[in-house]
């Protein structure tokens, strides 16, 4: 049965992700990312991200071009780009504008199915002080989510029926803080990285804010 928290969310619709990715990802701040499970649903408020700008952007994926790997990219937009990197975890991402942009999901702020989660990262329990250890980084969100290429890539998270998909609360975001992209060599200072201000569960050190 749907807990009251995920009966009150409300999908998002195919329009809101036709946009250029830097406001796709601005305006994901305090969306949830919801996963449904065989037992209970999994929730997380999206704190930080990343926008990818596709073929002109020499840090984006897509800047390969139209590939078996990237296909989701190009297609539709709103459906789940999921890559592996550095031989050890996944990354999230949503397919923007058709073109070739995504947004990276950085970081979450758990809400609901928090013991789930940490057994999906090997905590043993989820104390106040294993919180953040939980969904602060694009891997740990991932593994936090049983988020993989296999099960999620090209997945539509617009629909309802979807185990995997992005809702709205009537959450109202505060002060985001923009800052240079974070783990590149390539555009690393475009100003493409949007965060909550101050929210504790953002990935990262210090924040270099671009004035």
């Amino acid at each position: 049965m749907a807990s009251s928290r995920v009966a009150g969310l409300r999908a998002l619709d195919r329009a809101f992700f036709s946009r250029r990715p830097q406001r796709v990802a601005r305006e994901l701040l305090g969306k949830v990312l919801v996963r449904r499970t065989n037992t209970e649903f999994l929730t997380g408020r999206i704190v930080e991200t990343e926008a990818y700008l596709g073929e002109d952007d020499p840090a984006a994926h897509a800047a390969a071009g139209n590939t078996a790997r990237t296909s989701v990219l190009f297609g539709p937009p709103g459906h789940a780009y999921v890559y592996f990197i550095y031989g050890n975890h996944y990354c999230l991402n949503v397919s923007c504008e058709g073109n070739g942009g995504g947004v990276l999901i950085r970081a979450l702020e758990p809400l609901q199915g928090i013991e789930y989660m940490a057994r999906n990262r090997g905590i043993a329990r989820a104390g106040a002080r294993d919180l953040r250890k939980l969904t602060s980084g694009p891997g740990r969100l991932a593994q936090a989510f049983g988020i993989t290429r296999a099960r999620d890539n090209g997945c539509d998270l617009i629909s309802k029926s979807s185990s995997l998909r992005i809702a709205k609360d009537g959450f109202r975001a505060g002060p985001i803080v923009v800052t240079p992209r974070i783990g590149i060599t390539k555009a690393a200072e475009e100003p493409l990285r949007f965060v909550l201000e101050g929210n504790p569960f953002v990935s990262g050190g210090k924040l270099r804010a671009i004035s």
